[in-house]
């Protein structure tokens, strides 16, 4: 006859009183801590569970495992004009930009496309003067740890740090939006391409028929879809192949046309593809 008085080894109280033993018995490493979180049968939400471990993660791991790379950053020119950084903003959707010296070698502060704002309030039909609207910049080492990075992010109010290599170079940066989606998971902003099917008619500006494409679009899907037969047996998804035929994770805006069909990159997210444009094309590569 089972004793009902006594607590279930599983759910909340088990949990409770596995932790109880392991800690009054030894130290818990954190390894075994975060596989305690992972399992504890149900006492935790499973959103709660990644959380939990999304937050040992990231004190073990390093801004070079997570950081945009320089090849997908993008970058306002100091001496760009003002409409060429319209274009940027509205293009890339972003808030914040790393403003570049001529040289592209270094990053001399940060433009927010709010305070942008004030140079229309402000306007006198003089060539906008970019360095009076930056804000200053923190320059991080690959090395850092996330927990770190997220407490200095804190403390001194930026968002944005760029990331150098050890010889001072920059290789990258990264987003305090970046350090929590590590913890939290993927975060929507109203940027973000929302409801997308996976594959959507819509026009040009000359009415030529355009699609948009998510890139974890199976590639037997796009064929399916397309009635064409793009090589799928190496990779899963249309973004996987785009990849592969630039040879390297291409930026936003750029084109490449291969197999009949005309491909834009229209959003990409650290070392993804998300989003891309596709025309039927009467060239082939």
């Amino acid at each position: 006859m089972n004793d009902k008085s006594q607590p279930n080894d599983n759910g909340l109280f088990g949990m409770l009183n596995r932790l109880k033993k392991v800690f009054l018995d030894q130290p818990l490493k954190r390894s075994e801590l975060k596989n305690l979180l992972l399992n504890s049968n149900g006492a935790i939400d499973p959103d709660e569970e990644k959380m939990l471990a999304g937050v040992l993660d990231v004190a073990e791991t390093q801004v070079r495992e997570v950081m945009v790379p320089r090849s997908q950053m993008v970058v306002i020119d100091n001496e760009d004009s003002l409409e060429d950084i319209l274009r940027i903003i509205v293009t890339s959707g972003h808030s914040r930009f790393p403003v570049m010296s001529k040289d592209r070698e270094s990053c001399i502060g940060v433009l927010l496309a709010k305070d942008l704002l004030r140079f229309f309030k402000e306007v006198t039909g003089d060539p906008i003067e970019i360095k009076r609207y930056l804000r200053p910049l923190s320059v991080i080492p690959e090395s850092k740890r996330l927990n770190t990075l997220l407490k200095e992010f804190r403390d001194s109010h930026n968002h944005m740090a760029v990331v150098v290599d050890e010889y001072g170079g920059i290789s990258g940066l990264l987003t305090i939006e970046d350090v929590l989606e590590e913890i939290v998971g993927e975060i929507d902003d109203e940027h973000d391409i929302n409801n997308l099917e996976y594959i959507e008619k819509n026009h040009d500006k000359d009415g030529v028929e355009k699609y948009l494409v998510l890139a974890l679009t199976k590639v037997e899907d796009f064929n399916k879809f397309f009635n064409c037969e793009l090589e799928h047996s190496s990779y899963d998804t249309i973004g996987g192949l785009v990849v592969h035929e630039f040879g390297r994770l291409p930026r936003n805006g750029e084109k490449l046309i291969f197999s009949g069909f005309k491909f834009k990159v229209i959003r990409t997210h650290r070392r993804r593809i998300e989003v891309l444009e596709v025309k039927k094309s009467m060239t082939k590569e």
